[in-house]
């Protein structure tokens, strides 16, 4: 899995990307001129301390993980966590499923 790591790549998928949301989620999406996707994940400070913070990000790595196989290439994708979720509620089967939504509105899974 190639990951988004400069402030300068998101950037350009957050400003050139189309957008989809769900409940706790927001994906954008960018085409890029590869034959991989790349996945960029951003969570605010603001949402909770760095531990929950980073288990969250585990559970969208492991989530996009298990789309990956179904996915088009050639892609730039940043997932946002809303500031709204509540932390300690969420389960690895609400982030798949709001994950699969998200990138089926943007018709990257193909079936």
């Amino acid at each position: 899995m190639l990951t988004l790591k400069k402030n300068y790549e998101f950037q350009k998928v957050l400003k050139h990307g189309k957008w989809y949301s769900s409940e706790n989620l927001s994906v954008y999406v960018a085409k890029n001129n590869h034959c991989e996707n790349k996945l960029g994940i951003a969570i605010s400070k603001k949402v909770a301390k760095s531990v929950k913070r980073n288990r969250i990000k585990r559970l969208i790595r492991e989530a996009y993980r298990l789309n990956e196989k179904n996915m088009q290439k050639g892609y730039n994708i940043v997932i946002i966590v809303k500031k709204n979720i509540i932390i300690d509620d969420i389960e690895f089967h609400t982030i798949f499923n709001e994950l699969k939504k998200s990138l089926e509105k943007a018709n990257l899974i193909m079936n």
